[in-house]
């Protein structure tokens, strides 16, 4: 049987009340929210978006589900995990304090905001998946014990993924910082030295100092490196290449989270994908990076697969190419969503419903 998924059109010209009102019709007759129930402890899993970049999904936006979820009865938390990289994500406090600054108040979106500290044991579990890359997910806890999970997420590029979708936000988004990295561990980038100019580029955003110039030519201490491709992104030559057959593990890895996460969640799940704002690069970029399409819409199902599948298709069809591939040739983004549906979290097979 197909999975349905619910779709709304929105267009550069909507404003942000506009978007609200579509939002919530989206969320009425999609029934997206219905898996929530009296008393509920249920998390909304965001991304609040790294310091000078503004991609995230609008707390205003938020609010309107926040509040659709309050008046189904569940007690609502917004939460998000801390980052490999530095930044003003890397530790709970600080990423607290940039996820206010984002406007994720409770004023704005009627929800408290947590940010687990995997440095506390108590705040971190294990589960046990015995899947093909991952025997055991290191995932915040609180993820685990809330009793129902709602993902919104901001679907855009992804230089290691193709793309990023609720996949993406549950699996990485999920995963404690010994999680991310057991993702990204086969990540680490080459140099081809013909191409390199030594420019430093690379090892300037390198955040674990793992790329450093010898001989004016980079070169990757792989001991080190934590695969988060910040340097491929900030190479104008294309020196730095990721072996991208460990670069499809990432994705593999990630979904196999994804499953670790909603393992005992079936039924008492929502995923809702903002295809806006889609950008080349993800969202943790320290600064905003070029559009590649126009705003399609807003999707909303209870299959992540689908979502993401769903999403992918409008926003190709929209741009009349393959833009994920265009912008990631390296990456096959529907690698993710075959292997998802390999391991039974969903279907790719939909019925798009459009209101």
């Amino acid at each position: 049987m197909k999975s349905r998924v619910y779709f709304i059109g929105v267009d550069n010209q909507d404003n942000r009340k506009s978007i609200n009102q579509k939002f919530a019709r989206l969320i009425k007759e999609s029934k997206v929210l219905d898996c929530l129930q009296e008393n509920d402890r249920a998390v909304f899993k965001l991304h609040f978006g790294e310091e000078g970049n503004t991609g995230f999904v609008h707390p205003e936006h938020i609010r309107v589900a926040v509040d659709a979820a309050l008046g189904q009865g569940a007690q609502v938390f917004l939460a998000d995990t801390n980052t490999l990289y530095r930044g003003k994500r890397l530790n709970s406090s600080e990423h607290l304090k940039l996820a206010y600054q984002h406007g994720f108040t409770k004023k704005i979106t009627n929800a408290d905001v947590i940010i687990p500290n995997d440095q506390r044991p108590e705040e971190v579990t294990s589960v046990e998946i015995n899947q093909k890359f991952i025997r055991q997910a290191k995932v915040a806890r609180l993820f685990i014990d809330a009793q129902a999970l709602i993902a919104v997420s901001h679907f855009k590029g992804h230089i290691l993924t193709g793309f990023g979708g609720a996949l993406k936000n549950v699996g990485m988004g999920c995963a404690t910082r010994s999680g991310k990295l057991a993702q990204h561990c086969n990540a680490a980038p080459v140099v081809y030295l013909e191409k390199c100019v030594g420019c430093g580029e690379c090892a300037a955003v390198c955040p674990v100092k793992a790329v450093t110039l010898v001989n004016k030519k980079s070169t990757v201490d792989t001991a080190k490196c934590i695969g988060c491709a910040s340097c491929l992104a900030a190479c104008v030559t294309m020196a730095m290449f990721i072996d991208f057959g460990a670069g499809a593990q990432v994705q593999f890895k990630m979904v196999e989270y994804s499953f670790a996460v909603l393992k005992h969640k079936k039924g008492k799940c929502g995923f809702i994908n903002f295809a806006t704002k889609i950008n080349q690069e993800c969202d943790c970029w320290g600064a905003d990076n070029p559009r590649i399409a126009a705003d399609v819409g807003i999707l909303a199902s209870i299959d992540p697969v689908s979502v993401d599948q769903a999403s992918l298709d409008l926003v190709n069809q929209s741009c009349g190419e393959d833009i994920f591939k265009k912008v990631h040739p390296q990456a096959d983004g529907s690698g993710q969503l075959r292997y998802a549906q390999e391991i039974g979290l969903g279907s790719r097979d939909y019925e798009l419903i459009r209101l």
